[in-house]
Protein backbone atom coordinates (compact mmCIF):
# COMPACT_ATOMS: atom_id res chain seq x y z
CA UNK A 1 0.00 0.00 0.00
CA UNK A 2 1.32 3.44 -0.94
CA UNK A 3 2.89 5.16 2.10
CA UNK A 4 1.80 8.61 0.91
CA UNK A 5 -1.82 7.49 0.78
CA UNK A 6 -1.63 5.93 4.25
CA UNK A 7 -0.03 9.06 5.66
CA UNK A 8 -2.70 11.21 4.02
CA UNK A 9 -5.55 9.13 5.48
CA UNK A 10 -4.00 9.24 8.96
CA UNK A 11 -3.30 12.98 8.74
CA UNK A 12 -6.86 13.78 7.65
CA UNK A 13 -8.27 11.58 10.38
CA UNK A 14 -6.24 13.25 13.11
CA UNK A 15 -7.14 16.70 11.89
CA UNK A 16 -10.73 15.76 12.69
CA UNK A 17 -9.74 14.32 16.09
CA UNK A 18 -7.73 17.41 17.05
CA UNK A 19 -10.61 19.58 15.89
CA UNK A 20 -12.98 17.75 18.24
CA UNK A 21 -10.40 17.94 21.03
CA UNK A 22 -10.04 21.70 20.59
CA UNK A 23 -13.81 22.22 20.41
CA UNK A 24 -14.45 20.38 23.68
CA UNK A 25 -11.98 22.63 25.55
CA UNK A 26 -12.57 25.87 23.67
CA UNK A 27 -13.56 27.70 26.84
CA UNK A 28 -10.24 26.83 28.52
CA UNK A 29 -12.16 24.65 30.99
CA UNK A 30 -9.17 22.52 31.93
CA UNK A 31 -9.51 22.22 35.69
CA UNK A 32 -9.32 18.92 37.54
CA UNK A 33 -13.08 18.37 37.66
CA UNK A 34 -13.15 18.62 33.86
CA UNK A 35 -10.17 16.31 33.42
CA UNK A 36 -11.33 13.63 35.88
CA UNK A 37 -15.13 13.65 35.47
CA UNK A 38 -15.96 15.90 32.52
CA UNK A 39 -17.91 18.23 34.85
CA UNK A 40 -20.49 15.42 35.05
CA UNK A 41 -22.11 16.71 31.84
CA UNK A 42 -21.41 13.93 29.29
CA UNK A 43 -24.57 12.75 27.43
CA UNK A 44 -25.14 9.06 28.18
CA UNK A 45 -25.57 8.02 24.54
CA UNK A 46 -22.25 9.67 23.62
CA UNK A 47 -20.51 7.76 26.42
CA UNK A 48 -22.14 4.48 25.31
CA UNK A 49 -20.85 4.81 21.75
CA UNK A 50 -17.45 6.04 22.94
CA UNK A 51 -17.02 3.02 25.21
CA UNK A 52 -17.53 0.65 22.28
CA UNK A 53 -14.50 2.15 20.59
CA UNK A 54 -12.47 2.01 23.81
CA UNK A 55 -13.35 -1.66 24.34
CA UNK A 56 -12.72 -2.78 20.77
CA UNK A 57 -9.17 -1.46 20.33
CA UNK A 58 -6.79 -2.66 17.65
CA UNK A 59 -6.77 -6.16 19.18
CA UNK A 60 -10.44 -6.88 18.52
CA UNK A 61 -10.11 -5.25 15.11
CA UNK A 62 -7.34 -7.61 13.95
CA UNK A 63 -7.34 -10.63 16.27
CA UNK A 64 -11.05 -11.47 16.50
CA UNK A 65 -11.48 -11.98 12.72
CA UNK A 66 -8.26 -14.00 12.72
CA UNK A 67 -9.33 -16.37 15.52
CA UNK A 68 -12.37 -17.94 13.81
CA UNK A 69 -10.39 -20.68 12.09
CA UNK A 70 -9.07 -22.03 15.40
CA UNK A 71 -12.06 -21.30 17.65
CA UNK A 72 -14.95 -20.85 15.21
CA UNK A 73 -17.52 -18.35 16.53
CA UNK A 74 -17.26 -19.62 20.10
CA UNK A 75 -16.23 -16.08 21.10
CA UNK A 76 -19.94 -15.16 20.94
CA UNK A 77 -20.44 -17.30 24.07
CA UNK A 78 -17.99 -15.02 25.82
CA UNK A 79 -19.65 -11.89 24.42
CA UNK A 80 -23.00 -13.06 25.87
CA UNK A 81 -21.19 -13.28 29.20
CA UNK A 82 -19.96 -9.72 28.58
CA UNK A 83 -23.57 -8.51 28.26
CA UNK A 84 -24.54 -10.10 31.59
CA UNK A 85 -21.46 -8.56 33.15
CA UNK A 86 -22.50 -5.10 31.96
CA UNK A 87 -25.80 -5.48 33.83
CA UNK A 88 -23.88 -6.38 36.99
CA UNK A 89 -21.70 -3.28 36.57
CA UNK A 90 -24.74 -1.06 35.94
CA UNK A 91 -26.79 -2.17 38.94
CA UNK A 92 -24.18 -3.27 41.50
CA UNK A 93 -21.03 -1.19 41.04
CA UNK A 94 -22.25 2.10 39.51
CA UNK A 95 -24.68 2.85 42.41
CA UNK A 96 -21.75 2.47 44.82
CA UNK A 97 -19.47 4.79 42.84
CA UNK A 98 -22.12 7.49 42.41
CA UNK A 99 -23.18 7.30 46.05
CA UNK A 100 -19.60 7.93 47.16
CA UNK A 101 -18.99 10.60 44.48
CA UNK A 102 -15.68 9.08 43.41
CA UNK A 103 -13.15 10.38 40.90
CA UNK A 104 -11.03 7.27 41.30
CA UNK A 105 -12.97 4.09 42.08
CA UNK A 106 -10.10 2.75 44.21
CA UNK A 107 -10.79 5.35 46.91
CA UNK A 108 -13.60 2.95 47.92
CA UNK A 109 -10.98 0.41 49.03
CA UNK A 110 -9.52 2.90 51.51
CA UNK A 111 -12.97 3.62 52.92
CA UNK A 112 -13.71 -0.11 53.25
CA UNK A 113 -10.34 -1.49 54.36
CA UNK A 114 -7.69 1.19 54.71
CA UNK A 115 -4.64 2.71 53.08
CA UNK A 116 -2.87 -0.54 52.22
CA UNK A 117 -5.87 -1.87 50.32
CA UNK A 118 -6.31 1.44 48.49
CA UNK A 119 -2.71 1.52 47.29
CA UNK A 120 -2.78 -2.19 46.42
CA UNK A 121 -5.94 -1.87 44.30
CA UNK A 122 -4.63 1.20 42.49
CA UNK A 123 -1.27 -0.49 41.89
CA UNK A 124 -2.94 -3.55 40.37
CA UNK A 125 -4.94 -1.27 38.10
CA UNK A 126 -1.78 0.51 36.95
CA UNK A 127 -0.11 -2.83 36.24
CA UNK A 128 -3.21 -4.13 34.44
CA UNK A 129 -3.59 -1.04 32.30
CA UNK A 130 0.06 -0.70 31.39
CA UNK A 131 0.25 -4.35 30.33
CA UNK A 132 -3.20 -4.55 28.72
CA UNK A 133 -2.90 -1.34 26.72
CA UNK A 134 0.66 -2.21 25.70
CA UNK A 135 -0.58 -5.52 24.30
CA UNK A 136 -3.35 -3.76 22.38
CA UNK A 137 -1.17 -0.98 21.02
CA UNK A 138 1.64 -3.37 20.14
CA UNK A 139 -0.47 -5.04 17.47
CA UNK A 140 -1.51 -1.68 16.04
CA UNK A 141 2.07 -0.43 16.03
CA UNK A 142 3.23 -3.57 14.20
CA UNK A 143 0.60 -3.19 11.48
CA UNK A 144 1.31 0.54 11.04
CA UNK A 145 4.99 -0.31 10.85
CA UNK A 146 4.30 -2.70 7.96
CA UNK A 147 1.96 -0.46 5.97
CA UNK A 148 3.59 2.91 6.65
CA UNK A 149 6.75 3.31 8.71
CA UNK A 150 8.84 0.60 7.03
CA UNK A 151 8.26 2.31 3.69
CA UNK A 152 9.42 5.61 5.20
CA UNK A 153 12.50 4.01 6.77
CA UNK A 154 11.34 4.77 10.33
CA UNK A 155 12.48 2.22 12.96
CA UNK A 156 9.88 0.60 15.24
CA UNK A 157 10.99 2.45 18.38
CA UNK A 158 10.62 5.85 16.73
CA UNK A 159 7.23 4.95 15.25
CA UNK A 160 5.98 4.00 18.73
CA UNK A 161 7.22 7.37 20.02
CA UNK A 162 5.27 9.16 17.26
CA UNK A 163 2.11 7.18 18.10
CA UNK A 164 2.27 8.04 21.80
CA UNK A 165 3.03 11.70 21.04
CA UNK A 166 -0.21 11.91 19.05
CA UNK A 167 -2.13 10.22 21.89
CA UNK A 168 -0.76 12.73 24.39
CA UNK A 169 -1.45 15.76 22.20
CA UNK A 170 -5.18 15.16 21.84
CA UNK A 171 -5.86 13.90 25.38
CA UNK A 172 -3.84 16.18 27.71
CA UNK A 173 -6.06 19.27 27.30
CA UNK A 174 -9.44 18.16 28.48
CA UNK A 175 -9.05 14.65 29.89
CA UNK A 176 -12.24 12.63 29.99
CA UNK A 177 -14.34 15.53 28.70
CA UNK A 178 -12.34 15.47 25.48
CA UNK A 179 -12.17 11.67 25.29
CA UNK A 180 -15.90 10.98 25.29
CA UNK A 181 -16.26 13.11 22.14
CA UNK A 182 -13.08 12.04 20.35
CA UNK A 183 -13.91 8.40 21.12
CA UNK A 184 -17.40 8.95 19.70
CA UNK A 185 -15.84 10.09 16.43
CA UNK A 186 -13.35 7.23 16.44
CA UNK A 187 -16.01 4.59 17.17
CA UNK A 188 -18.19 5.81 14.30
CA UNK A 189 -15.17 5.74 11.95
CA UNK A 190 -14.34 2.22 13.12
CA UNK A 191 -17.86 0.86 12.58
CA UNK A 192 -18.15 2.56 9.19
CA UNK A 193 -14.83 1.01 8.17
CA UNK A 194 -15.91 -2.48 9.27
CA UNK A 195 -19.26 -2.34 7.47
CA UNK A 196 -17.54 -0.99 4.37
CA UNK A 197 -14.99 -3.77 4.53
CA UNK A 198 -17.70 -6.47 4.72
CA UNK A 199 -19.45 -4.93 1.71
CA UNK A 200 -16.21 -4.75 -0.31
CA UNK A 201 -15.09 -8.31 0.37
CA UNK A 202 -18.61 -9.64 -0.28
CA UNK A 203 -18.56 -7.86 -3.62
CA UNK A 204 -15.14 -9.32 -4.42
CA UNK A 205 -16.56 -12.80 -3.72
CA UNK A 206 -19.67 -12.12 -5.82
CA UNK A 207 -22.09 -12.36 -2.89
CA UNK A 208 -25.30 -10.39 -2.41
CA UNK A 209 -26.79 -9.97 1.07
CA UNK A 210 -28.66 -13.27 0.97
CA UNK A 211 -25.62 -15.09 -0.37
CA UNK A 212 -23.45 -13.45 2.29
CA UNK A 213 -25.66 -14.68 5.13
CA UNK A 214 -25.94 -18.15 3.63
CA UNK A 215 -22.18 -18.46 3.09
CA UNK A 216 -21.43 -17.52 6.69
CA UNK A 217 -24.14 -19.79 8.11
CA UNK A 218 -22.99 -22.81 6.09
CA UNK A 219 -19.32 -22.44 6.98
CA UNK A 220 -17.94 -24.95 9.53
CA UNK A 221 -16.29 -21.93 11.17
CA UNK A 222 -19.73 -20.53 12.13
CA UNK A 223 -20.27 -22.95 15.02
CA UNK A 224 -21.19 -20.96 18.13
CA UNK A 225 -22.19 -23.36 20.94
CA UNK A 226 -19.83 -25.80 22.67
CA UNK A 227 -21.50 -27.85 25.42
CA UNK A 228 -19.99 -31.27 24.75
CA UNK A 229 -16.49 -31.23 26.32
CA UNK A 230 -15.79 -29.50 29.63
CA UNK A 231 -12.05 -29.88 29.04
CA UNK A 232 -12.25 -27.74 25.90
CA UNK A 233 -11.36 -24.07 26.39
CA UNK A 234 -14.35 -23.30 24.11
CA UNK A 235 -16.79 -24.98 26.52
CA UNK A 236 -19.84 -22.74 26.99
CA UNK A 237 -19.72 -22.26 30.75
CA UNK A 238 -16.01 -21.50 30.68
CA UNK A 239 -16.56 -18.85 28.02
CA UNK A 240 -19.75 -17.43 29.52
CA UNK A 241 -18.53 -17.12 33.11
CA UNK A 242 -15.12 -15.98 31.95
CA UNK A 243 -16.76 -13.31 29.81
CA UNK A 244 -19.06 -12.11 32.59
CA UNK A 245 -16.32 -11.74 35.19
CA UNK A 246 -13.89 -10.33 32.64
CA UNK A 247 -16.40 -7.55 32.01
CA UNK A 248 -16.93 -6.93 35.71
CA UNK A 249 -13.16 -6.67 36.17
CA UNK A 250 -12.05 -4.94 32.96
CA UNK A 251 -15.01 -2.54 32.91
CA UNK A 252 -16.53 -2.25 36.38
CA UNK A 253 -13.24 -2.32 38.31
CA UNK A 254 -11.24 -0.44 35.71
CA UNK A 255 -10.68 3.30 36.19
CA UNK A 256 -10.32 3.70 32.42
CA UNK A 257 -13.84 2.48 31.62
CA UNK A 258 -15.52 3.81 34.75
CA UNK A 259 -14.11 7.31 34.32
CA UNK A 260 -16.36 7.84 31.30
CA UNK A 261 -19.38 6.49 33.19
CA UNK A 262 -18.68 8.80 36.11
CA UNK A 263 -18.79 11.75 33.71
CA UNK A 264 -22.53 11.19 33.07
CA UNK A 265 -25.03 13.60 34.57
CA UNK A 266 -26.60 11.08 36.96
CA UNK A 267 -26.58 7.44 38.03
CA UNK A 268 -29.67 6.73 35.93
CA UNK A 269 -28.01 8.07 32.79
CA UNK A 270 -24.83 6.12 33.54
CA UNK A 271 -26.89 2.94 33.85
CA UNK A 272 -28.64 3.62 30.53
CA UNK A 273 -25.24 4.10 28.98
CA UNK A 274 -23.89 0.83 30.38
CA UNK A 275 -26.88 -1.30 29.35
CA UNK A 276 -27.00 0.23 25.85
CA UNK A 277 -23.28 -0.27 25.45
CA UNK A 278 -23.61 -3.90 26.56
CA UNK A 279 -26.30 -4.73 24.03
CA UNK A 280 -24.42 -2.86 21.29
CA UNK A 281 -21.30 -4.93 21.89
CA UNK A 282 -22.98 -8.15 20.67
CA UNK A 283 -23.79 -7.17 17.04
CA UNK A 284 -20.42 -5.44 16.70
CA UNK A 285 -18.57 -8.65 17.56
CA UNK A 286 -20.83 -10.71 15.30
CA UNK A 287 -19.73 -8.43 12.44
CA UNK A 288 -16.07 -8.99 13.35
CA UNK A 289 -16.45 -12.78 13.48
CA UNK A 290 -18.47 -12.87 10.25
CA UNK A 291 -15.76 -10.83 8.59
CA UNK A 292 -13.23 -13.41 9.80
CA UNK A 293 -15.12 -16.21 8.03
CA UNK A 294 -15.23 -14.19 4.82
CA UNK A 295 -11.51 -13.43 5.06
CA UNK A 296 -10.58 -17.10 5.42
CA UNK A 297 -12.84 -18.12 2.54
CA UNK A 298 -11.47 -15.37 0.32
CA UNK A 299 -7.89 -16.30 1.30
CA UNK A 300 -8.48 -19.84 0.07
CA UNK A 301 -9.87 -18.54 -3.21
CA UNK A 302 -6.76 -16.45 -3.93
CA UNK A 303 -4.27 -18.98 -2.56
CA UNK A 304 -3.17 -17.08 0.55
CA UNK A 305 -1.75 -19.19 3.38
CA UNK A 306 -2.12 -16.80 6.31
CA UNK A 307 -3.99 -17.15 9.60
CA UNK A 308 -4.47 -15.52 12.98
CA UNK A 309 -3.38 -11.92 13.45
CA UNK A 310 -1.59 -11.86 10.07
CA UNK A 311 -4.66 -12.60 7.91
CA UNK A 312 -6.64 -9.34 8.02
CA UNK A 313 -3.69 -6.93 7.51
CA UNK A 314 -2.20 -9.07 4.73
CA UNK A 315 -5.38 -9.28 2.66
CA UNK A 316 -6.30 -5.63 3.29
CA UNK A 317 -2.97 -4.11 2.31
CA UNK A 318 -0.98 -6.85 0.53
CA UNK A 319 -0.13 -7.50 -3.12
CA UNK A 320 -1.06 -10.75 -4.85
CA UNK A 321 2.29 -12.24 -5.95
CA UNK A 322 0.61 -14.02 -8.86
CA UNK A 323 -1.05 -11.01 -10.48
CA UNK A 324 1.06 -8.21 -9.02
CA UNK A 325 -2.15 -6.41 -8.05
CA UNK A 326 -3.66 -5.71 -4.61
CA UNK A 327 -5.85 -8.53 -3.29
CA UNK A 328 -8.73 -6.12 -2.78
CA UNK A 329 -9.67 -2.65 -4.13
CA UNK A 330 -7.79 0.40 -2.85
CA UNK A 331 -10.79 1.55 -0.82
CA UNK A 332 -10.42 -1.58 1.31
CA UNK A 333 -6.87 -0.59 2.27
CA UNK A 334 -8.04 2.90 3.15
CA UNK A 335 -10.89 1.53 5.29
CA UNK A 336 -8.54 -0.90 7.01
CA UNK A 337 -6.06 1.81 8.01
CA UNK A 338 -8.87 4.13 9.10
CA UNK A 339 -10.51 1.46 11.25
CA UNK A 340 -7.24 0.33 12.79
CA UNK A 341 -6.16 3.84 13.72
CA UNK A 342 -9.62 4.67 15.11
CA UNK A 343 -9.71 1.52 17.25
CA UNK A 344 -6.17 1.81 18.57
CA UNK A 345 -6.05 5.50 19.43
CA UNK A 346 -9.43 5.46 21.12
CA UNK A 347 -8.19 2.78 23.51
CA UNK A 348 -4.76 4.33 24.10
CA UNK A 349 -5.98 7.87 24.77
CA UNK A 350 -8.52 6.62 27.27
CA UNK A 351 -5.93 4.44 29.03
CA UNK A 352 -3.36 7.23 29.44
CA UNK A 353 -6.00 9.58 30.87
CA UNK A 354 -7.18 6.94 33.35
CA UNK A 355 -3.61 6.19 34.43
CA UNK A 356 -3.05 9.89 35.05
CA UNK A 357 -6.21 10.10 37.14
CA UNK A 358 -5.27 7.05 39.22
CA UNK A 359 -1.78 8.34 39.97
CA UNK A 360 -2.99 11.84 40.81
CA UNK A 361 -5.89 10.77 43.05
CA UNK A 362 -4.70 7.46 44.50
CA UNK A 363 -0.98 8.12 44.97
CA UNK A 364 -0.45 11.90 44.91
CA UNK A 365 -3.79 12.53 46.69
CA UNK A 366 -4.90 15.29 44.34
CA UNK A 367 -8.67 14.93 43.94
CA UNK A 368 -10.90 17.66 42.45
CA UNK A 369 -13.06 18.18 45.50
CA UNK A 370 -10.94 16.97 48.38
CA UNK A 371 -12.17 13.37 47.94
CA UNK A 372 -9.44 11.11 49.28
CA UNK A 373 -7.03 14.04 49.38
CA UNK A 374 -6.92 14.80 53.12
CA UNK A 375 -7.53 18.45 52.37
CA UNK A 376 -4.45 18.88 50.20
CA UNK A 377 -5.02 21.63 47.68
CA UNK A 378 -3.02 24.04 45.58
CA UNK A 379 -1.92 24.08 42.00
CA UNK A 380 -2.01 20.55 40.61
CA UNK A 381 -2.23 21.36 36.90
CA UNK A 382 1.55 21.28 36.51
CA UNK A 383 1.84 17.92 38.25
CA UNK A 384 -0.98 16.46 36.19
CA UNK A 385 0.69 17.73 33.02
CA UNK A 386 3.93 15.93 33.84
CA UNK A 387 2.21 12.77 35.06
CA UNK A 388 0.36 12.64 31.74
CA UNK A 389 3.66 12.94 29.85
CA UNK A 390 5.35 10.27 31.98
CA UNK A 391 2.43 7.88 31.46
CA UNK A 392 2.65 8.36 27.69
CA UNK A 393 6.38 7.61 27.80
CA UNK A 394 5.84 4.55 30.00
CA UNK A 395 3.17 3.23 27.66
CA UNK A 396 5.51 3.62 24.71
CA UNK A 397 8.24 1.76 26.58
CA UNK A 398 5.84 -1.11 27.41
CA UNK A 399 4.76 -1.37 23.77
CA UNK A 400 8.38 -1.67 22.67
CA UNK A 401 9.09 -4.23 25.40
CA UNK A 402 6.13 -6.34 24.28
CA UNK A 403 7.45 -6.11 20.73
CA UNK A 404 10.62 -7.82 21.93
CA UNK A 405 8.76 -10.56 23.82
CA UNK A 406 5.39 -11.15 22.16
CA UNK A 407 4.23 -14.19 20.23
CA UNK A 408 0.91 -15.92 19.50
CA UNK A 409 -2.58 -14.48 19.37
CA UNK A 410 -2.77 -11.04 20.90
CA UNK A 411 -6.46 -11.32 21.84
CA UNK A 412 -5.57 -14.35 23.95
CA UNK A 413 -2.69 -12.46 25.57
CA UNK A 414 -5.05 -9.66 26.63
CA UNK A 415 -7.33 -12.03 28.54
CA UNK A 416 -4.43 -13.98 30.05
CA UNK A 417 -2.99 -10.74 31.42
CA UNK A 418 -6.43 -9.75 32.74
CA UNK A 419 -6.88 -13.10 34.49
CA UNK A 420 -3.81 -12.50 36.62
CA UNK A 421 -3.94 -8.76 37.26
CA UNK A 422 -7.68 -8.07 37.64
CA UNK A 423 -8.43 -11.11 39.86
CA UNK A 424 -7.25 -9.45 43.09
CA UNK A 425 -9.42 -6.40 42.30
CA UNK A 426 -12.49 -8.65 41.99
CA UNK A 427 -11.66 -10.24 45.34
CA UNK A 428 -11.11 -6.91 47.11
CA UNK A 429 -14.25 -5.22 45.80
CA UNK A 430 -16.69 -8.08 46.10
CA UNK A 431 -15.50 -9.20 49.54
CA UNK A 432 -15.91 -5.62 50.68
CA UNK A 433 -19.34 -5.16 49.12
CA UNK A 434 -20.98 -8.48 49.98
CA UNK A 435 -19.59 -9.23 53.43
CA UNK A 436 -19.51 -7.29 56.66
CA UNK A 437 -16.24 -8.88 57.78
CA UNK A 438 -13.69 -6.40 59.02
CA UNK A 439 -10.15 -6.87 57.84
CA UNK A 440 -7.51 -4.93 59.73
CA UNK A 441 -5.48 -2.85 57.31
CA UNK A 442 -1.91 -4.01 57.01
CA UNK A 443 0.83 -5.60 54.95
CA UNK A 444 -1.11 -8.89 54.54
CA UNK A 445 -3.56 -7.29 52.12
CA UNK A 446 -0.95 -6.71 49.36
CA UNK A 447 0.58 -10.11 50.26
CA UNK A 448 -2.78 -11.83 49.68
CA UNK A 449 -3.23 -9.98 46.37
CA UNK A 450 0.24 -11.08 45.21
CA UNK A 451 -0.15 -14.67 46.41
CA UNK A 452 -3.44 -15.24 44.56
CA UNK A 453 -2.04 -14.76 41.02
CA UNK A 454 1.00 -16.87 41.92
CA UNK A 455 -1.24 -19.73 43.06
CA UNK A 456 -3.28 -19.33 39.87
CA UNK A 457 -0.13 -19.63 37.77
CA UNK A 458 0.83 -22.85 39.57
CA UNK A 459 -2.70 -24.14 39.05
CA UNK A 460 -2.63 -23.26 35.37
CA UNK A 461 0.67 -25.09 34.85
CA UNK A 462 -0.59 -28.28 36.49
CA UNK A 463 -4.36 -28.37 35.93
CA UNK A 464 -4.27 -30.99 33.18
CA UNK A 465 -2.19 -33.37 35.29
CA UNK A 466 -4.12 -32.74 38.50
CA UNK A 467 -7.67 -32.69 37.10
CA UNK A 468 -7.74 -35.44 34.49
CA UNK A 469 -6.94 -33.33 31.44
CA UNK A 470 -8.99 -30.26 32.45
CA UNK A 471 -7.41 -27.13 30.98
CA UNK A 472 -8.23 -23.86 32.73
CA UNK A 473 -9.35 -21.12 30.36
CA UNK A 474 -10.80 -17.67 30.93
CA UNK A 475 -12.37 -18.84 34.19
CA UNK A 476 -8.94 -18.26 35.75
CA UNK A 477 -10.09 -14.70 36.53
CA UNK A 478 -12.92 -16.04 38.71
CA UNK A 479 -10.58 -18.46 40.49
CA UNK A 480 -8.11 -15.65 41.12
CA UNK A 481 -10.78 -13.41 42.62
CA UNK A 482 -12.09 -16.26 44.80
CA UNK A 483 -8.61 -16.97 46.18
CA UNK A 484 -8.17 -13.29 47.04
CA UNK A 485 -11.54 -13.22 48.82
CA UNK A 486 -10.65 -16.42 50.69
CA UNK A 487 -7.40 -14.84 51.85
CA UNK A 488 -9.30 -11.78 53.09
CA UNK A 489 -11.75 -14.07 54.91
CA UNK A 490 -8.88 -15.83 56.68
CA UNK A 491 -7.39 -12.46 57.64
CA UNK A 492 -10.74 -11.32 59.03
CA UNK A 493 -11.14 -14.53 61.06
CA UNK A 494 -7.67 -14.08 62.53
CA UNK A 495 -8.52 -10.52 63.56
CA UNK A 496 -11.81 -11.54 65.16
Amino acid sequence: MNATLVLGVIALYFLMVFGVSWWTTRRRDRDTETFYRGDRKSPWWVVAIAMIGTSISGVTYVSVPGMVEAKQMSYIQMVIGFVCGYFAVAYILLPLYYRLGLSSIYVYLEQRYGRYAHKTGAAFFLLSKYLGCAVRMYLTAVVLQLVLFDQLGVPFGLSVACIMLIVWLYSFRGGVKTLVWTDLLQTLCLLAAMIGFVICISSAMGLDFKGLCGTIAESPMSRVWFFDDANDTRYFWKQFLGGMFTTIAMTGLDQDMMQKNLSCKSLKEAQKNMVSYGFGFLPVNIIFLSLGILLYMYAREVGVDKSGDELFPYLATGINPTTGQPFLPLIVSVLFVLGLVAAAFSSAGSAVTALTTAIMVDFLRKAPSGEGSNGLRGSIEGKRFWVHIINSIMMGFMIYLFHLLASGSVINAVYVVASYTYGPLIGLFFFGMFTKCKVKDGWWIPMICIASPLLCWILDQNSEAWFNGYKIGYEMLLINGALTALGLLVASIRKN
